[in-house]
């Protein structure tokens, strides 16, 4: 079905707020989930897909430390990226000043496709940008580059089996001042969704709509509609008082 971008959002938005999370800010989650989606690399599926681990991972600031100038290291204990990358995004640019290059390794974390529009911001600030992390549920690596100057990424995705000794739950990020080198074409294995591609999908969607699978997308309102259910029968009991 084809949705606005307003009502995605909202729906995002209220149904993150129906987890009543300290960690996490739900509008900045629900813009996320939009540009994934909006560039066709189903937002909404993967925000679906991490709700359960969103009402149920631990909800606690995530464990930081810097070993050498141009390293971070973070443990997210098993949580969403959603709720922690940004902050931790904001503090590795900080970071920048003192060093032309910083990764950071983030570790038992969930959900890193929604690290998307994080990334995406990067290229606005002068830094290039280089990810990659191995999913567990189809055993692929997938890089995700974007250089400076660029709006949309170069992504990969690899059909080798990911092997038994890589951690599924982890995600490499490298900030840069200067730009990445993209695989090239010739290496065999790799499939690539090109930014021209992403681009493209991304102007459609401003003119006619985002397109979302009907299934997720009534998977989504459900989620939207437990805060607001629970929201009128608080409102209903109190509605009509009069404040002194």
């Amino acid at each position: 079905m084809i949705v606005s971008h307003n009502e995605l959002v909202t729906a995002v938005y209220k149904a993150f707020l129906g987890l009543r999370r300290c960690c996490g800010e739900a509008d900045v989650i629900a813009n996320m989930v939009a540009d994934l989606q909006m560039v066709g690399l189903n937002g909404v599926s993967h925000f679906n897909t991490a709700v359960p681990f969103l009402a149920n991972e631990k909800d606690s600031p995530v464990t930081l430390a810097k070993p050498t100038p141009d390293q971070i290291e973070v443990d997210m204990a098993g949580a969403s990226i959603a709720c922690h990358l940004p902050s931790v995004i904001d503090y590795a640019v900080e970071q920048m000043i003192e060093t032309k290059s910083l990764t950071i390794h983030v570790s038992n974390c969930h959900n890193r496709w929604l690290a998307y529009s994080e990334l995406v911001k990067l290229s606005a600030k002068g830094l290039a940008c280089k990810a990659q992390w191995s999913n567990g549920s189809d055993a692929k690596k997938t890089l995700y580059v974007l250089n400076k100057g660029c709006v949309f990424p170069e992504l990969y995705q690899h059909d080798e089996v990911t092997e038994g000794n890589v951690n599924v739950h982890d995600m490499t990020i490298e900030l840069s001042v200067s730009n990445f080198a993209l695989p090239s074409p010739s290496v065999q294995g790799y499939q690539q969704i090109d930014s021209a591609s992403l681009r493209n999908t991304y102007l459609k969607a401003w003119r006619e709509g985002i397109e979302v699978d009907d299934a997720e997308w009534k998977k989504l309102k459900q989620a939207a509609t437990v805060f607001l259910v629970e929201n009128s029968e608080a409102s209903a009991k109190g509605a009509g008082e009069l404040v002194a």
